[in-house]
């Protein structure tokens, strides 16, 4: 783009989005002035445009964002093989080894040179005693740069810091720390569990009060060949045209393939959808969700915003397919989806959805079995 003489995208207001045009569009990155007129991410981009009319938007490209997290992650690996991918830009490195008797420092700033000298862009890279505070690091000043955060170093580097900062705390959770009077990490590493399970409940203010005190006992976990991918796909008797019926079937699959990942345990980072022509030729796209999921809605809302980037609206399909990866049974990680307050309705539909999935799956075994003792008594 600087080449054809448009502006730098990374020094003036800008994100990456999808169609300016289109209200359901969201802020998939914002480069860093952006984000000092208070733009962020997963943020409509019609609010964004409305904080900064002049705003630059770019369209996102999935393959050369996949190709150079490929690329990302490999240097990473080189560095340490306990590697944990925290999504399409960010990982987690044990180096308890790999750093013994050097400064990690040093060695962190070795890996940020080595990715912008390989692979054209920067990153931040956070040293810390657990996931938590490395993580909390690499949010620092940016870009380029190396940031400790030591236990040690928690209440200086921090405590100070507004308690929306701290890592799994979102919006709806901010407000009601906020009306209690607790403004920092600080404040909020200081009040009781007691009070604070009045607030966000049991679970989250023991996650909350540990991670505000910089304590976070969850290991790197590598990569294993149980990490997977879900999907299902529909294909139709004859060719539809109808957005009706394509959004029926869309919702059909994705009830499928919300249901089995939940019946295993998973949540999803990653959402796929295709669609097939009538002359079998496929357009398919892809996207990350903000948090990991195994919330049908979400799901769903995501491929129909993607169906609406690959189809027309009026040529004839075939068939459509939907699919997650990126999968994590981490269950912590969808505590910043508390500010939305329909969620806790998508997950008792979930529930009830789920129920009914395995009373219809128990009365086809029931079925099965009478008639496998049928077969063996006529026999």
């Amino acid at each position: 783009m600087v080449r054809e003489g448009q502006p730098d995208i990374r020094l003036v207001p800008s994100v990456v989005s999808g169609d300016p045009d289109d209200r359901r569009s969201i802020v998939s990155a914002a480069s860093i002035p952006a984000k000092k007129l208070g733009i962020k991410t997963a943020q409509p981009l019609s609010m964004a445009m409305r904080v900064c009319p002049t705003l630059v938007v770019v369209r996102g490209d999935w393959e050369w964002y996949k190709r150079c997290s490929e690329g990302f992650i490999e240097i990473c690996r080189s560095y340490s093989p306990v590697l944990q991918q925290f999504s399409i830009d960010e990982c987690f490195l044990d180096m308890s080894f790999r750093c013994y008797g050097k400064d990690p420092v040093e060695v962190a700033s070795r890996l940020k040179d080595e990715v912008r000298n390989k692979l054209g862009f920067t990153v931040n890279v956070g040293v810390g005693s657990n996931k938590l505070l490395a993580k909390m690091a690499s949010d620092f000043e940016k870009p380029d740069k190396v940031h400790t955060l030591w236990e040690s170093e928690v209440r200086e580097k921090m405590w100070p810091l507004g308690v929306r900062d701290l890592l799994w705390v979102g919006k709806k959770t901010e407000e009601k720390l906020l009306s209690y009077g607790i403004r920092t990490i600080g404040d909020l590493a200081s009040l009781g569990i007691g009070s604070l399970t009045g607030l966000v409940g049991r679970k989250f203010a023991f996650q909350l009060h540990e991670n505000a005190n910089g304590r976070d006992n969850s290991p790197v976990e590598t990569e294993t060949a149980e990490a997977k991918s879900y999907s299902a796909e529909r294909t139709f008797s004859r060719d539809l045209t109808d957005p009706k019926d394509i959004d029926k079937a869309l919702f059909n699959v994705a009830c499928v393939v919300a249901h089995r990942i939940r019946r295993d345990s998973f949540r999803a980072s990653t959402v796929s959808m295709f669609i097939k022509y009538k002359d079998f030729s496929v357009a398919q796209k892809q996207c990350q969700v903000p948090q990991p999921t195994d919330i049908t809605a979400v799901i769903l809302n995501e491929a129909r915003r993607m169906l609406s980037e690959v189809w027309d609206g009026v040529t004839p399909l075939r068939q459509v397919g939907l699919g997650v990866s990126k999968l994590t049974h981490e269950s912590y990680v969808q505590m910043s989806l508390f500010e939305d307050p329909k969620l806790e309705y998508y997950r008792e539909w979930d529930r009830k959805y789920d129920e009914r999935r395995a009373k219809a799956e128990d009365a086809r075994m029931l079925a099965y079995e009478r008639m496998k003792r049928s077969g063996e008594e006529s026999e």
